[in-house]
């Protein structure tokens, strides 16, 4: 048996979701296909989806080619929801990146690009709606090489492209394919130099290889709608790399634990949390990808998370239920297995058995938005705030924190998210919100070195109880926050050290200029405590003064997140453009002259974003073309 483990991914109204139902339908999973438009496709089940006619959470099908099995993962093409996206990617072992005919290549589609290849994660291209009025082929395949590839390597073709007649066949010469293989097989180079036209086997091998490898591209075009080249599209499935997974022997299996017996966390155990959902029960499911290690229902296991500080946290957890995608008779989840598990009520995604892996750490940058959150009716902050946390369980990169004044925002990637979240918090929660606009996540760095000390003062002034020190330096960009010990661990006892760390902490979530402190070294430098007087909530009352005033001393700078943009406008439209992106703050880094148009790259505040995307047509004329992606940040001006 061999497992694969696929993902679709695309610009948004690519035809990713009709592609996936189309597939279902070819392998006979399901016998009618549904319709994106009609609210009625499998892998679209929330009401939102269906009625905005787009994706939101990923879903995971399954359908057999002979003895291989393809988990089928249909993952969102709107920008707003990359953190799904982001979370498919760990659990691929291939992709198919769906472009329109017509459309050709667009803006979110090269931001896909540029992250499959920095993950050299095999991929398939599939040009889809070759039966669309103003379909393109040749020039198309031009537009791939040049934007997304240039090892891109076509695999079939099209007669009577641009109408609903539309029929891709094969490509009967494998000049081009070897021209394009050649520069990573030296083999096929010799052929091509003295002359000669490479046969199709030796091709087709350099292509298996480049392909697994993440360095070639098949291209193959074809309709979700009429089904011209899914076939073909099937076949080529056999190009990447699947989990192979050999006949267990008779008798290896572990005995299913007794109900109510105690099981041990078995060895060699990797998985991860990818999705979570809600059965009508409002018991939480969880998708786990297998890496490695067998799986059964009723075991002791222990999962692992990192928290959005970078400190690690392990739990223990039991599945009281599990079911292996696409092959529900399976008792055990092994290696290669999409598999869902009940039982485990504090399951989060993100988190993981075992250590883990390249693979499982994050590829997109976190929210530069924000924005504040209220219930339209007064006394259901409790409710709002108990729900938002319900939604950050499920995508944790949409988090949410407490601001001084006590209110709650919300981080963001764009508008049309805050839209489904302020939808999902009426109909699942049943709390009308309302949001103030969007802004910028800042964040503060500190500048310098710092440090404060605060002594047990007496007890009848009413004082914290408490002797706390802290020092706090600068950290590598990224690194988030680190707590360190400069003391003796039995200094304290026990639970005095936890509390003073858990408030460290919590207090960096706003530093003296109101902002989330990171990228922080803190170390206890000083400790005291009166026995039997002082409790625990001396050290949580104490550690964020100290901590402020180490703060202070060392100062921050607030720093503002920034995309990366690229930029094409017609040339007599190039001033009123640059004093344009000037006025918000960006900064030009290169513009190339190409015909009748100029090609401008930058950097721009996320916060200057929204507004020059609105300005852009009327700057333009309606002809600007406009590309950008999360880039880090630099100090606010």
């Amino acid at each position: 048996m061999h497992i694969l483990n696929i993902g679709i991914l695309a610009h948004v109204d690519a035809g990713k979701t009709s592609l996936t139902e189309r597939l279902l339908f070819e392998t006979g999973v399901i016998d009618r296909l549904g319709s994106v438009d009609a609210g009625s496709t499998q892998t679209d089940s929330g009401e939102i989806e269906r009625r905005r006619g787009i994706t939101i959470r990923s879903a995971v099908a399954a359908f057999t080619l002979g003895d291989l099995r393809v988990n089928l993962v249909d993952t969102p093409g709107h920008a707003d929801f990359v953190a799904e996206v982001e979370r498919a990617l760990g659990v691929l072992d291939g992709a198919v990146l769906v472009l329109s005919a017509v459309e050709g290549v667009q803006p979110h589609t090269r931001v896909l690009m540029k992250t499959l290849h920095r993950l050299r994660l095999p991929t398939l291209i599939f040009v889809n709606k070759i039966d669309r009025a103003g379909a393109r082929e040749r020039e198309l395949l031009a537009d791939v090489r040049r934007r997304l590839s240039p090892y891109s390597v076509a695999l079939n073709t099209v007669d009577g492209i641009g109408g609903r007649a539309a029929r891709t066949r094969a490509v009967a010469s494998v000049q081009e394919a070897a021209e394009v293989l050649a520069e990573r097989d030296d083999g096929l180079l010799e052929l091509l130099v003295d002359g000669k036209e490479p046969g199709f086997g030796q091709t087709h091998a350099a292509l298996v290889r480049q392909c697994a490898a993440g360095e070639a591209y098949p291209v193959l075009f074809g309709s979700a709608v009429t089904g011209q080249g899914v076939a073909e599209l099937l076949d080529a499935f056999s190009l990447l790399p699947a989990v192979h997974r050999p006949a267990p022997e008779p008798g290896a299996h572990r005995p299913a634990p007794e109900p109510g017996a105690h099981s041990p966390a078995p060895e060699g155990l990797r998985g991860t949390v990818f999705a979570i959902e809600r059965a009508p029960s409002g018991e939480k499911v969880a998708y786990l990808r297998m890496r490695a290690g067998e799986l059964r229902a009723r075991e002791h296991l222990t999962f692992r998370r990192s928290g959005r500080d970078g400190a690690g946290q392990n739990y223990e957890g039991r599945l009281t239920a599990l079911a292996v995608v696409g092959a529900p008779r399976q008792r055990e989840a092994l290696a290669g297995d999409i598999v869902k598990v009940w039982g485990v009520p504090g399951i989060r995604v993100g988190d993981h058995l075992g250590e883990p892996g390249p693979a499982d750490r994050a590829h997109f940058t976190p929210p530069g938005l924000e924005t504040v959150v209220r219930p339209r009716v007064p006394g259901q902050e409790p409710r709002l705030h108990a729900a938002l946390l319900a939604l950050a369980e499920q995508d944790p990169l949409i988090g949410t924190r407490t601001l001084p004044g006590g209110e709650t925002s919300v981080l963001l990637y764009g508008e049309v998210q805050k839209e489904v979240i302020g939808e999902t918090l009426a109909r699942d929660f049943g709390v009308e919100a309302e949001f103030e606009p969007s802004r910028p996540v800042y964040f503060e760095r500190p500048s310098g070195t710092g440090e404060a000390v605060e002594e047990i003062q007496r007890q009848d002034r009413n004082d914290f109880m408490a002797t706390v020190g802290l020092r706090v330096e600068p950290a590598a960009p990224g690194s988030g926050v680190r707590y360190r010990l400069g003391v003796d661990l039995g200094s304290l006892p026990l639970a005095y050290h936890r509390a003073i760390e858990e408030s460290v902490r919590l207090a960096l979530g706003a530093g003296p200029r109101g902002w989330p402190v990171t990228d922080v070294v803190v170390t206890l430098t000083r400790t005291g405590y009166s026995a039997p007087t002082t409790v625990a909530g001396d050290f949580r009352g104490r550690t964020p003064l100290v901590l402020m005033s180490a703060l202070r001393q060392a100062g921050t700078t607030v720093y503002e997140p920034c995309h990366r943009f690229e930029l094409e406008v017609p040339l007599e439209t190039f001033s009123e453009v640059a004093a344009a992106l000037a006025a918000l703050g960006g900064e030009l880094r290169d513009t190339v002259r190409r015909d009748d148009t100029w090609a401008i790259e930058g950097e721009l505040p996320a916060g200057g974003l929204q507004e020059f995307e609105r300005r852009l047509p009327g700057l333009s004329h309606g002809e600007g073309v406009w590309w950008s992606e999360p880039s880090g940040d630099r100090p606010t001006r």
